[in-house]
């Protein structure tokens, strides 16, 4: 799974990946840059995983990479999304992904996209745990 999330409004686009690596990372990046406005540009920021570094990794146009420091999840947004999806509860689903049994791996990812589409559906949510008190605010960049 693969989650871009706006911490200023809490918007988010999930993708479910089977895998991830460089060419899927590019296809991620492709989708994300449709998800945007038309002229539309972003700042991803990612951990320093092979796939995110490559020489061979496309990046759309408008879309600008900003690297973490080594060893560092806990600046990384996106990283208080996970026990969101894997902990959180769902007022549909119950307990979304942890101590529960699935048949397969598409029972599995059925509920985790639906759960991401919840959170989608709850940017306020997304915004709390994402939006640090030194993230940088638009007004701060213009």
């Amino acid at each position: 799974m693969c989650t871009f999330v706006e911490p200023e409004t809490g918007e988010s686009l999930s993708l479910l990946v089977d895998g991830i690596d460089t060419e899927v990372m590019g296809r991620v990046l492709q989708e994300l840059k449709g998800w945007l406005s038309e002229g539309e540009e972003t700042w991803v920021v990612l951990d320093r995983a092979g796939w995110h570094v490559s020489q061979r990794l496309k990046v759309p146009e408008g879309i600008r990479l900003v690297f973490l420091p080594p060893y560092s999840p806990e600046l990384q947004p996106v990283e208080r999304v996970w026990p969101l999806v894997s902990h959180g509860r769902s007022p549909y689903l119950g307990e979304v992904v942890a101590n529960r049994y699935f048949h397969d791996l598409g029972e599995m990812m059925a509920v985790v996209a639906e759960r991401c589409r919840d959170l989608e559906g709850d940017p306020k949510t997304l915004q709390r745990h994402t939006l640090f008190h030194w993230w940088p605010r638009t007004k701060e960049l213009a």
